[in-house]
């Protein structure tokens, strides 16, 4: 297949990724705030060993996922413009629904089959695995309708859904272990109850009702789903071990507590940073998809926001790591969670690169080839156990952090290296340049603060932020502007 170069087409795109980027972000920076309010109001509720058993319940609950939902959203996410082109979204949606149904039917066999092997496997109590399979109902259907709303362009009701649903779990979450006095349970209660009204919402707002329709599911269309979802499964799979598998293994060597000093680092920079990262690509993807569809080059579109997100993240990621004692201070009054800020570097840049694929993997999807993302995944989840085994006995807390970051860096590097004809990434040479030279000013500045100036952490860390955007966007509009314009 042939693509075009249009220029046209592509400031279209661009100038309506960036509205569709302004219209997602209230949601992603709200939801930054409340994944910044959950660590520090849960570890003040909870034990270390309940936020432990908390974390391990989650990390379950999105392995299960993984594996019996996730991929059906997703999939209807990239096929959703093909089917509205042929005019036939009542079949495709029926087929979708089917998909899920079984496959939740599916995992409640399995689950009560090898409910023993469950138990000992991931040592979790019986009653917090009940809640998981329970609860992995309303989030099943929270994905698949999530993902339709990106597939109708909805971005507003995407974003008020989102903000919804993060502050009502969290006050859910609070009433039900202030007054029921249920532990780390009543976490999972609360985002029960509050992901099934977050449902009802999203049922009205995808509009999905006037579409679905009971009809005879043709199997051809059932192929391609396949095809293009499992193996985003096994992906998925794949970061899910590199993310969130050391918590298991961590409970095996040292209990429950050391899990929970993991949570709350992994609760402090992954799904914190990932939330606010994440406009970029929940803006863009849904118009690049539909871009290739139409047989325009894509690639200079990727590359432009591959840069942006580069610029975005690793200032940020920085300061987070140069300052980790005092970001988690910040972030958890909790005396017993603060050896968590031995993590923060190396999950912070875990965070980067894991982040950074995002795009150079972009490739495989438009492609249909998720097989050789879940290849690239694999090795590197295989390398992040195996180092998680090696190190955690011996390095214990930064063992852990060093099995993180150099599972997400393999799959960073092995995406750079294996690329399809006609999807090669291109550099974002002058973005990267511009960063350079404004990272000189930034490191004087720490120099300074490091070395003969003490100021409130906040106060340096905003400064180091302040000087070298100021300094990028100073190179944009004199030295180093871009030729276009």
């Amino acid at each position: 297949m042939e693509f075009i170069e249009n220029r046209e087409v592509e400031k279209e795109q661009l100038k309506a990724i960036f509205r569709d980027m302004v219209k997602y972000s209230p949601s992603k920076i709200i939801g930054m705030l409340g994944n910044a309010i959950i660590v520090p109001v849960y570890t003040s509720l909870l034990s270390p060993e309940q936020y432990g058993l908390y974390s391990l319940s989650i990390a379950l609950l999105s392995f299960l996922c993984i594996i019996f939902s996730d991929w059906v959203g997703l999939s209807g996410l990239r096929f959703f413009k093909h089917h509205q082109m042929t005019q036939d979204m009542p079949k495709y949606l029926t087929t979708l629904v089917t998909m899920l149904i079984a496959n939740v039917f599916l995992m409640f066999v399995v689950a009560f089959v090898f409910k023993d092997n469950f138990y000992s496997f991931f040592k979790i109590p019986a009653k917090y695995f009940l809640a998981i399979l329970v609860l992995i109902i309303p989030v099943a259907v929270r994905a698949l309708l999530f993902q339709l709303l990106r597939a109708q362009l909805k971005s507003m009701s995407f974003t008020l859904s989102t903000i919804i649903n993060q502050f009502l779990t969290i006050l859910l979450s609070i009433f039900f272990v202030k007054f029921f006095h249920l532990g780390a349970i009543a976490l999972l209660l609360g985002m029960g109850v509050s992901i099934s009204l977050i449902d009802l919402l999203l049922i009205y707002q995808s509009n999905i009702l006037s579409w679905f329709r009971l009809q005879k599911i043709e199997w051809h269309s059932v192929l391609p789903i396949f095809k293009y979802g499992i193996p985003i499964a096994a992906t998925s799979l794949s970061a899910w071990i590199i993310n969130q598998s050391n918590k298991f293994i961590m409970n095996s060597i040292h209990g429950f507590s050391e899990v929970g000093i993991v949570g709350v680092a992994y609760g402090l920079t992954l799904p914190l940073l990932m939330t606010i990262f994440s406009i970029i690509t929940v803006a863009a993807i849904p118009r690049i998809i539909n871009m290739y569809e139409e047989r325009i080059d894509v690639r200079p579109l990727i590359s432009r926001f591959t840069g942006y997100y580069i610029l975005i993240a690793l200032p940020v990621i920085l300061v987070i790591s140069l300052y980790a004692p005092d970001y988690v201070h910040m972030l958890s009054s909790n005396e017993k969670f603060q050896t968590a800020f031995k993590l923060i570097p190396y999950f912070a840049f875990g965070t980067f690169f894991m982040a950074l694929t995002d795009y150079t993997t972009l490739q495989y999807h438009l492609a249909n080839k998720t097989y050789i993302e879940f290849i690239i995944k694999l090795t590197s989840g295989i390398t992040n156990i195996v180092l998680n085994i090696l190190l955690i006995p011996k390095m214990g807390l930064e063992g852990v952090g060093i099995a993180t970051l150099g599972a997400n860096f393999l799959y960073f590097l092995l995406s750079i290296i294996i690329v399809l004809p006609g999807l090669r990434l291109i550099f974002p040479k002058l973005i990267i340049s511009r960063m350079i030279l404004s990272f000189i000013p930034f490191g004087i500045l720490y120099f300074v603060f490091n070395k003969y100036v003490t100021l409130p952490a906040l106060f340096e860390m905003l400064s180091l932020m302040f000087i070298f955007y100021i300094c990028y966007w100073g190179l944009t509009k004199t030295v180093m502007q871009r030729a276009e314009q």
